[in-house]
């Protein structure tokens, strides 16, 4: 399986941009899916997750209220919209399928991985 993200880009403080992960085949197989972050000398940090169904996610502290994941279970597409953005929230962001169909935080449930997509926020 193939994870590919997109929609990162350089967008000042207080604005959105809109994430996308297409994966390679359908996750409609049970697979729970998550984007997480790693900022420059920091090290990978959860941002959310959403089970197999869209019904039920999980959100980090540092960004509930202000993004949302959501998936489109005939596409195989999960997207990560993000409001609101703090300087703070400048990362790579990655998305991942996990083993699992539930929505968790745990990085180690994750077994696919995709490249990354730079999120620069400016003050």
């Amino acid at each position: 399986v193939q994870l590919q993200a997109s929609g990162g880009g350089l967008v000042q403080a207080g604005g959105s941009l809109r994430l996308s992960c297409a994966a390679s085949r359908r996750t409609g197989s049970n697979n729970g899916m998550g984007w997480f972050r790693q900022a420059p000398g920091k090290e990978r940090e959860f941002v959310a997750s959403i089970d197999w169904r869209g019904a039920g996610s999980n959100y980090a502290s540092s960004v509930a209220g202000r993004f949302t994941i959501s998936r489109e279970y005939a596409q195989s597409t999960v997207y990560l919209q993000m409001n609101s953005l703090e300087p703070e929230d400048t990362a790579v962001y990655y998305c991942a399928m996990s083993r699992y169909s539930t929505s968790t935080s745990r990085s180690e449930y994750y077994q696919y991985w995709g490249q990354g997509t730079l999120v620069t926020v400016s003050s």
